[in-house]
């Protein structure tokens, strides 16, 4: 790895200018960066409506799947079990509300997806069982104090 400097010296050797790329680059993601595009998500949902009868494709599937797994590494679960529970739930969702998606109301298919997403891991998570009681209606058997 080189220093600018170096990379500067080495392009006046060999008679070529030296570009400093280094601040029009912040703020920019590589386009392979991008796990799903919503050009392509959309296109996708629309072939998919249109040809397939509102039924999905592998490669539409595989989009869901990529964009759940992604969502939820933002969530923390203490089993990796219900971690793919909520997956499921949630591409399964995805798959069976995605034909809803109008483009005259919005071009964001990505959005509208990740939204399905979200409700569908938070309908997951309450078909897991999980629910926490506050303090107040929890019961302390141990030293006789019954506080609901």
């Amino acid at each position: 790895m080189s220093t600018k400097l170096q990379e500067k010296l080495r392009c006046q050797k060999r008679g070529e200018e030296f570009i400093d790329e280094t601040l029009s680059s912040i703020g920019r993601t590589p386009e392979s960066q991008h796990y799903v595009k919503n050009a392509v998500l959309r296109e996708e949902i629309l072939r998919c409506k249109r040809e397939n009868n509102g039924q999905a494709s592998d490669e539409l599937a595989k989009m869901f799947i990529q964009i759940a797994t992604k969502l939820s590494n933002k969530l923390k679960y203490t089993n990796e079990e219900d971690r793919i529970d909520c997956i499921y739930t949630a591409v399964g969702d995805c798959i069976r509300y995605f034909s809803d998606f109008d483009e005259n109301v919005t071009q964001n298919a990505f959005a509208y997806i990740t939204s399905i997403c979200r409700n569908g891991f938070a309908k997951g998570w309450r078909n897991l069982g999980y629910m926490k009681l506050p303090q107040s209606l929890q019961v302390s058997l141990s030293d006789n104090v019954y506080s609901i």
